[in-house]
């Protein structure tokens, strides 16, 4: 893959994340214990044998390249091999980057001196597995301009997605982003379906130099791929798709966005089941990511009548210590203390979490840092949650940020003073 060059998109400001990105990019967010979201991309592009790729970022995203730098330090410049973190720089012109298409137009300069035969431009904030080399031979086999790649969804989804249009030799007719739900065409790949754009695309670079230059000059444009370029280029040379053959092996395809709240807690409990749907544990596609140092996790107080440490169909990464507590169905990222006599049921602890004694939690989301003081009690009561500060999500997922959390502890010290 000497020839291709990939482009990461990672400025995305995760707005539906929030407050988990009221300090980080949404691509830095942490995902499965001890990885970040970024980590899935990145590792695709590694095991593909991508090794120059350019990663643009824009929102909050001190602690996203800090994550690249210390875990990430892994390629060889002596032989061509990188990877580049780019803010937006304003080379061409004032603003901030504008739309997809504009960050990579804004960056055009890094991408003449590389000159690759082929850009790969992926997103930063999707989990799944994909070997971009595959892609990257359909793509000459297919003799294509632009190949997108493309997942089956149902029709009723299709509001969600940008929907291609696909004949039966794979080229792409049409292109439109977010239709009206009945509006999308069948899949060519499965007649019930349709074919939903994954916001992967290999593009023949110097195709993608002329069409983003020509963007940039129409004042009409958005400057996104998915609503700008691709539903003029599909009229104009040859498009195909890619049918997303999905590494992690399952009977369903797994590609999620984790976008919002719901999806980002969904998906990483689907990593706690016993057969779960998402494989971290495979050898063959390994997951990078920084792992800092820290010791090993540990469980203390067994077997002493409700005082037990004990994680049962848990993720539990390293620095960890169950001290005398229940967790089950949990996401524990490195560094979290529970403490005796809690019970935490369904829940995502982020890095450097503490939960006092005596409480009792389920189907929450703790921001990384937060202390929860004793004898609290979260996820069972909606109205008190909302009293408390905490966000609630239309599914019932309770959101406990820093600040929250600060000020129930200020409104508990209050109480005990009088």
């Amino acid at each position: 893959m000497d020839s291709a060059l990939a482009i990461l998109l990672a400025g995305g400001a995760g707005e539906r994340l929030y407050p988990l990105t009221r300090h980080i990019a949404k691509p830095a967010v942490p995902f499965g214990g001890s990885y970040r979201v970024i980590d899935f991309t990145l590792s695709n592009c590694i095991n593909s044998q991508i090794r120059r790729i350019i990663v643009l970022t824009q929102y909050k995203s001190l602690e996203l390249a800090r994550h690249i730098r210390d875990g990430w330090n892994i390629l060889s410049p002596e032989l061509g091999e990188f990877i580049e973190v780019i803010p937006p720089m304003k080379r061409v012109h004032e603003g901030w980057y504008l739309g997809t298409a504009d960050a990579v137009y804004q960056n055009l300069e890094s991408l003449e001196a590389e000159k690759p035969e082929h850009t790969v431009i992926v997103s930063g904030d999707h989990i799944y597995k994909m070997n971009y080399r595959e892609m990257m031979d359909w793509h000459e086999e297919q003799d294509a301009a632009v190949t997108i790649a493309t997942i089956q969804t149902a029709p009723e989804d299709a509001p969600r997605f940008g929907i291609a249009e696909i004949e039966s030799d794979y080229r792409i007719v049409g292109f439109q982003e977010k239709p009206p739900a009945g509006e999308a065409k069948p899949s060519v790949f499965a007649a019930d379906m349709v074919s939903a754009s994954m916001g992967v695309y290999i593009f023949n670079t110097e195709l993608l130099l002329e069409v983003l230059r020509a963007d940039a000059a129409d004042p009409g444009s958005s400057h996104d791929f998915g609503k700008d370029i691709l539903p003029k280029l599909v009229k104009q040379v040859r498009v195909v798709a890619y049918d997303f053959r999905d590494l992690n092996d399952k009977k369903a395809k797994y590609w999620r966005d984790v976008g919002t709240l719901d999806s980002y807690y969904e998906a990483n409990l689907d990593l706690v089941a016993v057969t779960p749907e998402f494989n971290l544990y495979d050898y063959n596609w390994p997951i990078r990511t920084f792992v800092p140092q820290q010791p090993p996790a540990k469980f203390v107080f067994a077997q002493e009548g409700r005082r037990m440490g004990v994680a049962m169909d848990s993720i539990v990464s390293a620095g960890c210590i169950v001290s005398g507590g229940r967790v089950i169905r949990c996401v524990l990222s490195p560094g979290v203390r529970v403490n005796s006599y809690c019970e935490i049921l369904d829940s995502i602890l982020l890095t450097g979490v503490t939960v006092g004694r005596y409480c009792r939690i389920r189907k929450t989301i703790i921001d990384a840092g937060v202390e929860i003081p004793d004898a609290s009690t979260i996820g069972y009561d909606k109205e008190e949650d909302l009293a408390n500060g905490h966000h609630v999500t239309e599914s019932g997922v309770v959101v406990v940020s820093a600040e929250s959390a600060r000020a129930v502890a200020s409104a508990d010290r209050l109480v005990m003073s009088k």
